[in-house]
């Protein structure tokens, strides 16, 4: 008789709050469970977006991201289908599911640092056609300064290229020497 009770009060409390706090918080954690059928489908739809390009990944890489065993498998399995259209679709929300119980994350930064690399190396190429222009230009001070920076580089061989890189600019015709400029440096700093 007891437990009927509670489960009445326990009613009771659901149908009429105490007070004018109690319907503010219920009425947020209404809002915050309940979803609208279309905002759910909107995030399934991103989520087998994101699936799908996970899959269209090479194995190089996926193998460079921080997948669970549960993806990783999905992976295996979709690199098996891939010429079946319709296990491929099914596979996809599948492995959507699993996304959905995943912390992505992790698995977005990895995405984000492998899309930046190539800006990365931009830069860094950039940066050397600087130093180069610099070494050729301001001479031994540059010298100095890039092999206290980077003890690695042979001071004549360095020394020796600019010289003739130099010359090759005196004369406008960039070419060889101002090239083995480059790839030195770019293989010592």
């Amino acid at each position: 008789m007891s437990a009927i009770i509670i489960y009445f009060n326990i009613v009771l409390d659901i149908i009429m709050p105490q007070s004018a706090n109690d319907i503010d918080e219920s009425s947020q954690e209404l809002e915050e469970e309940l979803k609208s059928k279309t905002e759910i489908k909107r995030e399934m739809h991103q989520l087998q977006d994101f699936a799908q390009s996970l899959i269209e990944m090479s194995k190089h890489q996926r193998s460079r991201l921080p997948l669970t065993e549960d993806l990783k498998d999905a992976m295996i399995l979709a690199d098996k289908i891939t010429n079946k259209h319709e296990a491929l679709r099914r596979h996809i929300r599948h492995t959507a599911k699993i996304l959905l119980e995943t912390d992505l994350a992790p698995i977005h930064h990895a995405i984000e640092v492998m899309a930046n690399k190539h800006q990365q190396e931009t830069a860094k190429f950039v940066r050397l056609e600087t130093v180069r222009d610099e070494l050729i230009e301001q001479g031994k001070e540059a010298v100095e300064a890039l092999i206290s920076e980077f003890p690695q580089i042979e001071r004549q061989k360095i020394k020796q290229l600019i010289r003739l890189a130099a010359k090759e600019k005196k004369a406008e015709k960039l070419g060889k020497h101002y090239k083995n400029l480059f790839t030195y440096l770019k293989e010592n700093t």
